[in-house]
């Protein structure tokens, strides 16, 4: 039988709420695509012409890890290796890392590890990719000689190194099997089948590290020894991007998005989402009773950007007055509407009015037990009354907070 996380282990990740992505690697340097390996067709010799260049002589570990905790962020999810196959760690198994291959010469991941070893108020999850744009096992079989179980042996030594050098890991995070995806031809140039082997692979994260979840990007109903259902650019069940699963199964839940419109650094990608948006994706995120991890893409010199620093760091300034109505709740049992969510913790019910079109915020579905209401930031009391089988919140435009004004049922 699969095993699945355990219980404190699933526990601690639903409670949390709001995480960190951070996409970075080699393709910061031209800055030009996510994919820019497949985009524009770069064999694996030219791409580590652009590779041997990366040196983030600006990176600090300590100072992103600071950004995520003034953010109110509790984890981070680190790509340790994306598609393109460089290993942004001092993996044993290849030659084709940051700290050989590249002049930088340091391990990010060991340096992240240490500065959040240091805090105890948040972890440090690995994305790693199942795919493979560089390695010969994966993509050039014919020519290097090799196998399909060479490129698993790899894969799963890879994962087993993250699951026990790094101590305490909070998630491991798969990327690149999308049954869902319509490919171009130039991004089916770069794939290659065979299976993954799951139910091994995810016993041994299991076994090494029981209260890390597993989430498996493949925008479909988890499957045995998967502990989340993702959703990509999108909210649970709101299928804009075409990829994601419509159907929402009954599991944990996780929501990753994107400041701007990249995951990676793009020199000139600057339609930043607002923070309002950003506080409202939260929100609604948490009243599907799933989490929220927002992406940043540092830049060549490994920095993050300074505008992504200032959205998360105006989100943590609100999450420090409303926190209680995002970490450790629940999806919301009142009906959601387009101006309006909630969560809850038991009986307590957070009502977050995300617009501000009148003072008036009609509430379908507010359980008889309710019969005061408040603002979470001060304690003050909101007028509620009774319409027929709605609520009425009577809250006028001077009380409300410009991101999201959360209302407490009690």
């Amino acid at each position: 039988m699969t095993k699945s996380v355990s219980e404190k282990g699933l526990r601690w990740y639903q409670d949390v709420r709001f995480g960190m992505f951070i996409h970075w690697g080699p393709s910061a340097i031209p800055a030009r695509h996510d994919w820019i390996m497949a985009a524009e067709q770069i064999s694996p010799a030219d791409y580590e012409k652009i590779s041997a260049q990366f040196n983030p002589t600006k990176f600090n570990a300590d100072e992103w890890v600071s950004i995520a905790a003034d953010a109110g962020q509790k984890y981070l999810v680190f790509t340790t290796r994306h598609h393109d196959g460089f290993s942004m760690y001092d993996t044993a198994l290849s030659d084709y890392k940051v700290t050989t291959f590249s002049p930088f010469r340091r391990d990010p991941v060991r340096e992240l590890a240490d500065a959040v070893a240091k805090r105890s108020d948040i972890k440090l999850g690995f994305y790693n990719s199942l795919l493979d744009w560089h390695h010969p096992a994966y993509r050039f079989r014919k020519e290097s000689g090799l196998a399909w179980s060479d490129y698993l042996e790899f894969l799963h030594g890879q994962v087993r190194e993250l699951c026990t050098d790094f101590g305490e890991i909070a998630c491991m995070w798969f990327d690149g099997d999308w049954p869902r995806h319509k490919f171009t031809d130039s991004e089916a140039y770069f794939l290659a089948g065979g299976s993954f082997e799951y139910e091994k692979l995810y016993d041994m994260i299991h076994t090494l590290q029981p209260e890390a979840v597993i989430i498996n990007n493949r925008h479909e109903t988890p499957q045995p020894g998967e502990d989340v259902q993702g959703f990509e650019q999108d909210l649970p069940g709101a299928n804009t991007t075409g990829f994601n699963s419509p159907t929402v199964a009954d599991f944990p839940l996780e929501v990753c998005m994107t400041i701007n419109d990249h995951w990676f650094h793009i020199a000139g990608s600057t339609n930043y989402k607002s923070t309002k948006s950003l506080v409202g994706y939260l929100a609604r995120s948490a009243s599907a009773g799933a989490n929220y991890l927002l992406n940043v893409g540092p830049n060549a010199e490994g920095e993050i950007m300074p505008l992504h620093a200032a959205r998360l760091r105006a989100m943590g300034q609100w999450l420090q007055t409303n926190g209680d109505s995002i970490y450790g709740t629940r999806a919301g049992v009142i009906a959601p509407s387009a101006g309006a969510v909630s969560t809850r913790k038991g009986d307590t019910h957070y009502v977050h009015l995300l617009e501000n079109v009148s003072d008036w915020t009609r509430l379908k579905g507010v359980p008889d037990t309710v019969t005061s209401a408040r603002l979470l930031r001060d304690g003050s009391a909101v007028e509620m009354t009774q319409d027929g089988d709605q609520v009425i919140l009577n809250v006028p435009d001077e009380r409300r907070d410009g991101f999201d004004t959360v209302v407490v049922l009690t």
